[in-house]
């Protein structure tokens, strides 16, 4: 048993960075756009990048699952290519967990963007640095605060996921069996010794994190 809740720690830790990193790759791009855009639809990116934040994290899974299952759209494209499917596979519980935690890394670097404001950018064109080179060198050292949240954040919430797991990974050791479902499991046989030992765990980390967040994020420090 002692095996499993060890196989259970070190897959939700997969879990959780590797869905970390793609966060990051996807979310900086969008939330610079968000926070630089003039685009009619801006309000609509932001409330879709938002909807995991007020939808129960099931009817995300079950649609999630209707669209990667063998009659959705990206199921049928999987087929085509001669590809697996996505459902109760690790790369499948990748994608919904980067789903489910996207506001959670794209709202804090949208405000860290936000609150930089223009000025930095026009100096940075004053002296002749290109988009590209202004991006990398000017506005994401001074976001830092607002990576740093948001790292720390979309790992957190992706360590504790459950319900968006479970609809897409079902309950697969080695695959989808993460520590949250492991103490669901737990609670199911009456293993209260097991479950504590789990959820204490959890506790203490959750912990740890906000008090990393709240130390580490300069932001934080300013304002006390």
């Amino acid at each position: 048993m002692l095996q499993d809740d060890l196989q259970a720690v070190w897959l939700t830790l997969k879990l959780a960075s590797v869905v970390t990193l793609l966060l990051l790759l996807i979310g900086t791009p969008l939330a610079w756009w968000l926070a630089r855009t003039r685009s009619r639809a801006r309000e609509l990116v932001a409330a879709l990048v938002a909807m995991p934040l007020v939808l129960p994290p099931t009817v995300i899974g079950f649609y999630l699952l209707l669209l990667m299952g063998p009659h959705g759209p990206v199921g049928q494209t999987m087929q085509a290519l001669g590809l697996p499917l996505l459902p109760f596979t690790f790369p499948g519980v990748v994608i919904a967990s980067v789903c489910y935690s996207l506001p959670f890394v794209v709202q804090p670097i949208q405000n860290a963007f936000e609150a930089i404001g223009e000025r930095p950018a026009e100096v940075a064109a004053t002296l002749r640095a290109s988009p590209w080179d202004t991006f990398w060198h000017v506005m994401v050292p001074l976001a830092r605060p607002g990576f740093l949240t948001g790292a720390i954040l979309g790992f957190a919430h992706t360590i504790g996921e459950f319900g968006v797991v479970l609809m897409i990974g079902g309950n697969i050791p080695g695959v989808s069996r993460v520590v949250s479902v492991q103490i669901y499991d737990h609670v199911e046989a009456m293993e209260y010794a097991q479950a504590h030992w789990l959820a204490g765990g959890m506790v203490a980390f959750s912990l740890t994190v906000l008090l990393a967040l709240y130390t580490l994020n300069p932001s934080t420090r300013e304002r006390r």
